[in-house]
């Protein structure tokens, strides 16, 4: 379907690519993974057509349409529903509706053979277009990825930037290109929308290329894993997890023929040192000579996954309760986020609170942080130390402060060498840690940030989306940290991989109240499933005492009723629409045979006698067919249900 040929990519004299080639199948669903500055959303550009390559070709077949989800949508804007927005995927069906409203229009005065068999031609071609069902698929897919039903008719100018990023993936699956590329799609995503959006990728039928930092997204939606590295594309068959297998495998198999052929490389050098003087040994040492020339080098393996060994202490521990919360309510106006709920957080705990965006977790991570205002009581307890990590700690960093300065300043009393350590751990080694902060890329920042936050000697953080902008190297090194670290803390994140390494209980909000489960992210996964699985079978339950009362449609029945269901509801729509149309022109025709002045001109009364009569009869032929709709989408409903 689309392949790329010895691909060479410059950016100055740096080279990204260098002879690079990837084939993309058909359906295959690929992750694109290396360290933040290799070139992967580069990549992207370049199959999209957006970049061309320095040497070498992109070739794509004819029939290979490409749909590019980036971080330049973010500043995309307008003044149409969101739902418009997203429709705007169907052009060709669009189309279709607005030739058979002007069609409909045009009946109105015309009820010639060719109007007629016009419209029932392109209702032809707009049934065949699935076009009864775009507004429903617009909504499932808006709805799945977040969105209220009420929130589909606001403009999307209203939203910020990450809900009309939402908008442009939504727009982007109802496209259905051949080949989606998708750059960081979780990044703007909140957990339950991130799940539907692994669920419809594994199904999708086109091929999909996709740069994440989600490992557990990776693992669930992407059957090969494409590395960038060293200039160029590494395949591996298999998702996330089996690559770390697959690559950790091939490393050591590297390791060990780097340090058998070092080794060889050694005992020849020796042996032309040793007989270099002795002419009966001449032709054997210019032999080895020349096969150390020829010798292909196996390159030494350079393990990028890093370790930290620095341990975090704090000067002194809290006392038992860390945060009690009583009773508290918060409210926004109208909009209800806790009532009346209370919970505590305890010394040793590591918490992740999750759930969808909306809900309030921010909120209450500042609530526990003091800086919220609420109903009910906040008790901090005894020799508490909190530090809060926010995106907006970023901003706070001193621009012209050298990263080991910005540490410095923290006041911890750390010395320069404790000080690199941190800074090693968190990928910032020899002179990196004399660089200036305004010069940083926005994940290196979060590292100093999260550096800063972890250096405080607080013995209780709160850390709102940590991993956001961290590769996978740096993800893991927060793992560690906090693995390592000995107080407690409260993230919010939407990063599983993350909350499976730290935490030790759940927390989400549900009906205003705050919920905890008491274990890991994996039993709470399995909890979760066990409750889904109950209301589905007291759904089931309830299904199945009521259709001892009515005959059981079958499945292909029930599947034809929904298509029928769709149709008709959208042939209701426009029959309302030409209903309302005549009881208009009814009642401006009513008021002018109500005027005495109109009957001095028999000829002009006459015509709007006429004319009501014949507005009056489409009226009533339009309510009939309205009453017939109405009926058999009764029956339908019924159907289904």
């Amino acid at each position: 379907m689309l392949s790329i040929n010895n691909l060479s990519y410059f950016i100055g004299g740096r080279a990204l690519y260098e002879n690079a080639n990837l084939h993309i199948k058909p359906k295959d669903k690929i992750g694109l993974v290396g360290q933040n500055g290799t070139g992967k959303s580069t990549l992207l550009k370049i199959i999209a057509g957006e970049y061309q390559p320095s040497s070498g070709e992109v070739q794509k077949a004819k029939d290979c349409t490409i749909g590019f989800l980036n971080q330049d949508l973010l500043s995309y804007q307008s003044d149409e529903s969101i739902l418009q927005v997203a429709l705007a995927a169907f052009k060709e069906t669009l189309a279709l509706q607005d030739e058979i409203d002007a069609v409909l229009k045009q009946m109105e005065t015309d009820y010639s053979e060719e109007i007629i068999n016009r419209l029932a031609s392109l209702q032809e071609r707009f049934e065949a277009n699935e076009g009864y069902t775009i507004k429903a698929k617009a909504e499932e897919v808006l709805e799945g990825i977040g969105f209220r039903t009420e929130d589909l008719g606001r403009p999307l100018r209203n939203f910020s930037g990450g809900w009309r990023m939402r908008v442009m993936l939504a727009k982007l699956l109802l496209e259905k290109p051949a080949l989606l590329l998708l750059d960081e799609p979780t990044n703007h995503l909140d957990l339950p929308s991130i799940q539907w959006v692994e669920n419809y990728l594994k199904t999708y039928e086109g091929a999909v290329v996709v740069v994440s930092h989600d490992q557990t997204f990776l693992d669930n939606c992407v059957t090969s894993i494409v590395e960038v590295a060293n200039n160029t594309l590494t395949s591996y068959p298999g998702n996330y997890s089996f690559y770390k297998r697959e690559k950790k495998e091939r490393m050591e198999i590297q390791q060990n023929a780097y340090e058998n052929q070092q080794q060889m490389i050694k005992q020849t050098e020796r042996f032309i040192e040793r007989f270099r003087a002795k002419a009966t040994k001449s032709n054997q040492v210019q032999s080895r000579i020349k096969a150390l020339e020829r010798m292909e080098r196996v390159q030494e393996v350079v393990d990028d996954e890093a370790f930290v060994n620095f341990k975090f202490k704090f000067s002194q521990k809290s006392g038992r309760h860390v945060i009690t919360l009583d009773h508290i309510g918060k409210s926004y106006g109208d909009l209800v986020i806790l009532k009346n709920t209370s919970a505590s957080i305890e010394r040793g705990d590591k918490i992740a609170l999750i759930g969808a965006n909306g809900r309030g977790k921010s909120t209450l991570l500042r609530i526990i942080a003091g800086t919220e205002p609420i109903t009910g009581t906040r008790t901090q307890g005894h020799n508490v130390i909190p530090s809060f990590y926010a995106q907006h700690q970023l901003e706070a960093l001193t621009l012209d402060n050298e990263i080991i300065q910005e540490l410095a300043q923290e006041g911890s009393n750390k010395s320069e060498t404790e000080l690199r350590n941190v800074l090693g751990c968190f990928l910032f080694t020899n002179d990196d840690v004399f660089k200036k902060i305004k010069v940083l890329s926005g994940g290196e920042k979060s590292r100093v940030a999260l550096a800063k936050t972890l250096i405080s000697e607080a013995n209780f953080l709160l850390l709102d989306e940590p991993t956001n902008h961290l590769d996978f190297q740096s993800v893991n090194i927060l793992i560690q940290a906090l693995q390592q670290y000995e107080g407690t803390f409260i993230t919010v994140s939407h990063d599983r991989h993350f909350i499976k390494g730290v935490a030790n209980k759940i927390w989400f909000i549900e009906d205003h109240q705050i919920k905890e489960y008491p274990g890991t992210y994996e039993e709470y996964e399995f909890w979760k499933a066990q409750q889904e699985e109950e209301k589905t079978s007291q759904v089931d339950e309830k299904q199945a005492k009521k259709a001892k009362s009515k005959p059981q449609a079958t499945n292909s029945e029930i599947q034809e009723a929904k298509r029928s269901l769709k149709k008709l509801e959208n042939e209701l729509e426009q029959v309302e629409r030409l209903v309302e149309k005549l009881e208009n022109e009814e009642k401006e025709l009513s008021l002018k045979l109500a005027d005495p002045d109109l009957y001095q001109n028999d000829s002009e009364a006459q015509s709007v006698q006429d004319a009501y009569k014949e507005v009056k009869s489409k009226l009533d032929e339009a309510n009939k067919i309205w009453e017939r709709l109405v009926d058999e989408i009764a029956d339908l409903q019924e159907t289904i249900a």
